[in-house]
């Protein structure tokens, strides 16, 4: 019976033990029913249902009747819903304040370099990058398949915050992905990003640099998978870092060489 093994692993999932899920299963196709008949039910053993019961009845799952033999009743699956709901959000609430409250060091925890292997946890370190940025945002982007709405909004929002962004692509059809972005945004084409050279099966995706401090280097590998792209990433935080000085110097002197163009050509 699949579909009960799928509710007992969901609520098992939602922090309930193996019996209680079971019991409470058991209960919600029966409708009411004894301790033996919850046991067969279950397929668990009678003299562990008391003490499931009386754990479900204290969460308000259950409701028990003083009948000889007692009997047992589900709450409905709206209202069960609703009581572990109430019972997780209590919990993160009190993880929250918990954590708010530990003293965190003087020194940023995040010094150094840093790797990334999901992908949405690579998007989300560059919005978060984004979303902290106060003065200036390089952004290169020779695959802009990995550029999802989120860092669109950001790069919107930072610009409109009078930070002053700059974002190089590849071709023409790139510059389109970031047009209407306001006057702070400067898109340009950059050729060399369409030769873009292929290392141990992966490619360059993504470089952000904020602040000239904050960096996020990506690639995109080879994925087995139909429409699947899988992105690895390293950070880092901080001027003295030399992965940063690096970068640094080399986008620095990308936008020194592009305005010296601009000279020329004006």
């Amino acid at each position: 019976m699949p579909n009960v093994e799928e509710a007992v692993t969901s609520l098992e999932e939602l922090g309930l033990t193996e019996y209680e899920a079971r019991c409470f299963v058991a209960l919600t196709r029966i409708s009411k029913g004894t301790a033996k008949e919850v046991s067969q039910v279950a397929d668990i053993p009678r003299s562990r249902v008391y003490d499931t019961i009386e754990r479900l009845d204290r969460k308000g799952l259950v409701s028990v009747q003083q009948t000889e033999p007692r009997e047992y009743k589900a709450v409905s699956v709206e209202t069960a819903c609703r009581r572990i709901r109430e019972d997780y959000d209590s919990r993160i609430n009190a993880a929250e304040n918990a954590l708010g409250n530990l003293e965190t060091p003087d020194s940023k925890d995040d010094e150094g370099m840093w790797a990334i292997t999901q992908p949405q946890h690579v998007t989300d370190r560059i919005v978060t990058f984004l979303d902290d940025a106060e003065d200036t945002v390089h952004y290169l982007v020779p695959a802009t398949e990995v550029v999802d709405r989120k860092i669109l909004a950001a790069l919107e929002s930072a610009a409109d915050r009078g930070v002053r962004v700059y974002i190089e692509v590849a071709s023409e059809a790139d510059r389109d992905e970031f047009s209407d972005m306001g006057s702070n945004v400067d898109v340009v084409v950059s050729n060399d990003l369409n030769s873009t050279n292929e290392i141990y099966s992966e490619w360059p995706a993504q470089l952000l640099m904020v602040d000239q401090e904050s960096i996020v280097a990506t690639g995109i590998k080879e994925s087995d998978l139909p429409d699947v792209v899988d992105q690895v990433a390293v950070w880092t935080y901080g001027h003295d870092h030399g992965f940063a000085v690096w970068i640094r110097e080399l986008l620095d002197d990308r936008l020194e060489i592009r305005d010296e163009d601009r000279s020329t050509d004006e």
